[in-house]
């Protein structure tokens, strides 16, 4: 079993106050990240927001969206040092269940294309390609596509 399962872990609702520590993971994760009022923009708008504990720490959180029997997977993301031992796997989970809970038939997403660890983990939980949205995301050299994907829900 890997180290990182033998510390204490949890999912809760994301609190104000975890907004310092989320965004500091944002800023370690991304070049271009997510801004410390998105975040509280969200959660003020009365998303579905998740944060993954170890230890007492925050170490993962997503953003999600629902209406009208849809969601929409904002923004799904564990901290560096915690990546590549399933929890961003079992942050999804949780989150497509959070859909159910929330009557959504289907979650939509967008992921940069150059993001392959992040497709490769969607399409291993069903996600199948709609399309690319043109420009969609600043990058270093002008603009990045984005790769729209879609899951139905069996809930």
């Amino acid at each position: 079993m890997s180290a990182v399962f033998e510390v204490q872990h949890r999912l809760r609702p994301m609190l104000e106050t975890d907004l310092p520590r989320i965004h500091r993971i944002e800023l370690a994760s991304y070049d271009y990240p997510w801004s410390l009022g998105n975040f509280s923009d969200s959660l003020h708008a009365g998303y579905s927001m998740w944060v993954r504990e170890a230890e007492g720490e925050v170490i993962g959180y997503y953003t999600l969206m629902v209406a009208a029997g849809e969601a929409h997977l904002l923004n799904l993301t564990i901290a560096p040092s915690w990546r590549r031992h399933g929890l961003g796997r079992d942050l999804l989970d949780h989150c497509l269940a959070r859909a159910c809970d929330h009557g959504a038939d289907s979650v939509f997403l967008e992921v940069r294309t150059s993001n392959l660890v992040a497709i490769a983990l969607y399409h291993s939980e069903g996600f199948v390609d709609l399309a690319l949205r043109r420009d969609y995301y600043p990058a270093r050299q002008g603009r990045e596509d984005a790769l729209i994907m879609k899951k139905a829900l069996a809930c």
